[in-house]
């Protein structure tokens, strides 16, 4: 079931340059930094009451993000909502008719994710996403 929204997705060129809004100028904790080699990609997770903010930046050039960047520049990249069964809301989606970019759930910075595709969702990428016990 989906509980909340987990965090939105916002694609940076330079993570420490936005970290310099995000944390430094509004106050937001960081609760994860690190970099997901097999995404090609560093993420930061931000705090903001019950939900998060993450910070995208790209670091490699054979990846969707850093095409994503290129071809529309920084901001919003997608929405995460967190569920306690991702691999239920996978299949339902499916089932639905749905678009999908994965077919099984991955281990990403959320826990474990999965991607809609947009073309199924009104033009917007949404992840969903099932927090680990150990956390982040």
């Amino acid at each position: 079931m989906i509980t909340k929204i987990h965090h939105v997705g916002i694609v940076v060129r330079s993570a420490d340059e936005a970290l310099k809004f995000y944390r430094d100028a509004l106050g937001l904790p960081v609760t994860a930094d690190k970099v997901v080699e097999d995404q090609g990609v560093r993420g930061v997770l931000l705090q903001i009451g019950n939900s998060e903010i993450e910070l995208i930046e790209p670091t490699r050039t054979d990846t969707g993000v850093y095409r994503f960047l290129e071809s529309r520049g920084e901001g919003m990249h997608h929405i995460c909502f967190e569920t306690d069964d991702v691999e239920a809301e996978l299949e339902a989606a499916k089932q639905k008719g749905i678009q999908v970019i994965d077919e099984k759930p991955r281990r990403g910075l959320a826990g474990m994710i999965c991607f809609l595709h947009p073309k199924s969702n009104h033009g917007v990428l949404v992840e969903f996403a099932q927090p680990l016990p150990e956390g982040h």
